[in-house]
């Protein structure tokens, strides 16, 4: 039996995680409560939320982490860290050959957010700031969600 044609990445020119990171991803604070989250992930795009302490990642929470909690509890204590970031100097191709989920957060190596690798739904590509933007600004994209703010807008793309 032949095995189907693989389809051809398209990164926009990117070859490292922080080259084709989305720079400003929407971040809770880490007084944010799972009830937050929950509002968050009424926008259906949303498959991942970010939960930091000043510039520092605490965790990266997912819809399936918050079955069963209380409102109340801390969302960070719902979420992880492990398999859930990644360097931005790795290798983009590498990246999303291995990739098991659409969403990675980007730290440094002191646990610094810098970005959100973000999939696109065809696996093809990553999301760009200006996709994200646009998606925004069109009141018939659906994007709405809880309370947040962007993280800190000075990132480098470059390999730290």
């Amino acid at each position: 039996m032949e095995q189907p044609a693989v389809t051809s990445p398209d990164f926009r020119g990117a070859s490292t995680v922080g080259e084709a990171m989305l720079r400003v991803p929407k971040v809770l604070e880490a007084s944010a409560t799972v009830g937050e989250v929950r509002g968050l992930f009424e926008d259906d795009h949303v498959h991942a939320a970010l939960v930091v302490s000043g510039e520092t990642l605490l965790s990266v929470v997912e819809r399936p982490d918050l079955d069963g909690l209380a409102e109340a509890l801390p969302a960070y204590r719902a979420g992880r860290l492990t398999g859930r970031v990644v360097g931005p100097e790795a290798d983009l191709y590498a990246t999303w050959l291995g990739m098991s989920r659409r969403r990675l957060a980007v730290v440094d190596s002191s646990g610094r957010l810098l970005g959100l690798l973000c999939l696109k739904r065809s696996g093809r590509g990553f999301c760009s700031d200006a996709d994200v933007a646009a998606r925004a600004r069109d009141g018939e994209s659906g994007c709405r969600g809880g309370q947040s703010r962007t993280a800190p807008a000075s990132v480098s793309a470059s390999p730290l």
